[in-house]
């Protein structure tokens, strides 16, 4: 057994949540130690993989709005005191057939909290963007400046700029932890024992894994599929900004433009099968495949026998309606559970962050839709 080893925050697992909850600690001059199996943003991590959509519409839930402003804020400031470029302004299209209910509710929403946007009918949709087929859609909903982050990277610059700070980083397996009314310790597999005044847990779908008792049954990890699309050559039509991010509110499906030649990028937003993410295949099925081809053909008619140039399988950790979880264990004081993503959760990830710090220091009022207490065992999804 090695000495221990103290410090006043250990936050567990370095993807997007943790690195920017470590962020904000260290921000506030709190003696850090950030922790994470495999390395930041990892292959297996759900914060993975190379671009993630960040958007302002949320139908009527304004607190995620306000949040997505306050986080793209947040990640052009990072990026422009790094001098990385990890935002692309490709904008973000939604598209919905008559009477959609969400998109109505956005336009309110966006308009009460001053975000810029634009309201298309289905003859600007086709004037504007030839490529796309809108069968079924009646109107859009633009967001000029909004688009996408490049994650994997955006993450690791965000860890970076935190050990900048003062952070600590370390690769170890944490043991699941033991203890009652107070942990007083974390254990590594190779025998390290890590003590601090208050432990983080941000370890995205393996948060089940950690907390079976608690959250075994709270958090759902899911099977997602992604598919990237090559583009004929020489054109420029599914590159931006000839085409920008988009959704398809009826089909449940999103997609972005060819982001640094990778090809068009789409993907089901419905949660997939449950899966465990040590063990689940990270090989796509040849029906979803399929299906992804089927789905390319009809919207985007020269894409039509277009090649499969890349694939991803990922996992949503999603909570029974979607709304993120941030709360302390229900008997370990010192202990927080906190993740949640639900498929929508990376673009928060300053704004999360920002208030995870808070709450851990004791500062600022709790969002009861961030409680323990709102996370069922059965599946009800209402954030979008």
């Amino acid at each position: 057994m090695t000495a221990t080893r103290t410090y006043d925050v250990a936050v567990i697992g370095a993807g997007v949540f943790g690195a920017w909850t470590a962020w904000h600690l260290t921000k506030r001059k709190q003696n850090v130690l950030l922790v994470e199996a495999y390395g930041p943003a990892h292959s297996r991590a759900s914060s993975g993989g190379e671009t993630r959509i960040i958007r302002m519409s949320y139908g009527p839930d304004e607190i995620y709005t306000r949040w997505s402003q306050d986080s793209l804020q947040r990640w052009k400031e990072l990026f422009a005191a790094t001098g990385e470029r990890l935002f692309k302004e490709t904008g973000v299209l939604w598209l919905a057939g008559e009477g959609d209910s969400r998109l109505s509710a956005s336009m309110e929403t966006l308009g009460r909290c001053g975000v810029n946007h634009e309201i298309l009918q289905r003859a600007d949709l086709e004037r504007r963007y030839p490529q796309v087929n809108f069968d079924g859609v009646t109107r859009g909903l633009l967001e000029p400046g909004s688009g996408v982050l490049l994650a994997r990277r955006a993450v690791s610059c965000t860890v970076k700029s935190a050990v900048r700070q003062g952070a600590e980083l370390q690769i170890a397996q944490i043991l699941p932890p033991h203890g009652a009314k107070k942990l007083e310790f974390i254990e590594t597999a190779a025998g390290e024992r890590i003590s601090a005044g208050a432990f983080v847990f941000t370890c995205g779908a393996w948060l089940g894994k950690v907390f079976p008792e608690v959250l075994g049954e709270r958090i759902f990890p899911s099977r997602q599929e992604v598919f990237y699309f090559g583009t004929p050559a020489g054109d420029a039509r599914f590159a931006p900004p000839a085409l920008p991010t988009w959704f398809f509110q009826t089909d449940d499906v999103y997609g972005m433009p060819d982001i640094e030649s990778r090809g068009l990028k789409m993907a089901h937003d419905t949660h997939g099968g449950p899966v465990d993410p040590d063990t689940q295949s990270r090989i796509v099925s040849e029906d979803c495949a399929e299906w992804a081809r089927n789905f390319v053909a009809g919207r985007f008619p020269a894409l039509k026998g277009a090649p499969i140039v890349e694939t991803r399988v990922c996992q949503y950790e999603n909570t029974s309606n979607g709304d993120f979880l941030i709360d302390r264990h229900p008997e370990l004081s010192n202990v927080w559970l906190v993740g949640g993503g639900s498929g929508h959760g990376f673009k928060h990830g300053p704004a999360f962050g920002k208030y995870t710090a808070a709450q851990v220091m004791g500062e600022g009022s709790a969002e009861a839709r961030f409680s323990l207490a709102t996370k069922k065992t059965q599946q009800e999804r209402t954030v979008y």
